[in-house]
């Protein structure tokens, strides 16, 4: 469930080791087979942002495998461990707003683990970069900055609530099943209640990377050591955990975080114990895929 609540932070770095976890709990149906090529998947996804070159390949494949090597290791039976305790709260139906803010906090140091295991090998990749692979990274930022406005821009409010109700809509399918009218029309209202403005996410976005742009243009100006990066990549992604323009727009965040998680609690609530029981049973395959791999 906790796919409700996460945010876009459309950070690169963070993205490609988020990637591992998102895997879990952003509604992949084939999550075993997803996670086995997950190393490929990142290391061509990183590539699309930054081009690597000849020298980079072999040693920025050696860095992914790493990763996941130890996170296969050491983190999947903690998240499999979250997704059992999800579920028996499912199950009874005693989902609150406060459990749906708790998982995801739990969620959220789960990642920052993660990044931070991967510290020193983006460190050697922000060292590494050439002037032509930032500017590389900035033309995708564009890209995906166009991209955004036309998913999320046109049209009346009207309009983009319901593009968000619709992704909401199929979410809460893909968990509990089909639903009657009256659950629609329930969770409509539940997203509908949620602060609206994308422009305040399309402004949060491109901060942020202009943010990433100036920290890599500094390093691969000053060749700053390694320890002095690290420590530079560090601060910029625990940033990115919370909102680059906090200050100026701490309500609206706020707000949007809490109504999020209102409105994953009034899904199980209006949900059917068979629609539940269809959620358990999501759940467990998870579960068992998890410790699957694991075990490997």
């Amino acid at each position: 469930m906790q796919n409700f609540i996460t945010r876009p932070y459309g950070v690169f770095f963070a993205k490609a080791t988020l990637f591992l976890l998102a895997l879990l709990i952003a509604g992949c149906s084939a999550v075993r087979l997803g996670y086995a090529n997950g190393d490929t998947v990142v290391y061509w996804w990183l590539d699309g942002y930054v081009d690597f070159n000849g020298d980079q390949k072999s040693w920025v494949k050696a860095d992914i495998d790493k990763l996941f090597a130890w996170h296969r290791t050491t983190q999947l039976k903690d998240y499999a461990q979250l997704l059992a305790t999800i579920q028996q709260r499912v199950q009874h139906n005693r989902v609150t707003p406060a459990d749906v803010q708790a998982d995801f906090a739990v969620g959220k140091k789960s990642a920052m683990l993660m990044l931070e295991k991967a510290l020193p090998a983006l460190s050697n990749l922000a060292l590494s970069l050439e002037p032509q692979q930032i500017a590389h990274i900035e033309k995708k930022f564009a890209s995906n900055n166009e991209k955004f406005r036309k998913e999320n821009l046109r049209g009346t409010q009207e309009d983009q609530q319901l593009v968000r109700y619709k992704k909401v809509l199929s979410h809460a399918e893909y968990w509990f099943g089909d639903l009657n009218a009256e659950q629609e029309r329930q969770i409509r209202a539940a997203s509908d209640a949620r602060p609206l403005d994308n422009e305040v996410w399309l402004q949060e976005r491109m901060q942020r990377q202009q943010d990433m742009i100036r920290m890599l243009k500094r390093i691969q100006a000053e060749r700053p050591s390694r320890e002095a990066v690290t420590a530079m990549l560090k601060d910029y992604l625990a940033r990115s955990f919370e909102h680059f323009t906090y200050v100026e727009d701490q309500e609206f965040f706020d707000a949007t975080n809490e109504g999020m998680a209102r409105m994953v609690a009034l899904i199980v609530t209006v949900a059917t114990p068979d629609q539940r029981q269809h959620a358990v049973r999501r759940a467990q395959k998870w579960i068992d895929d998890s410790l699957v791999m694991a075990a490997r």
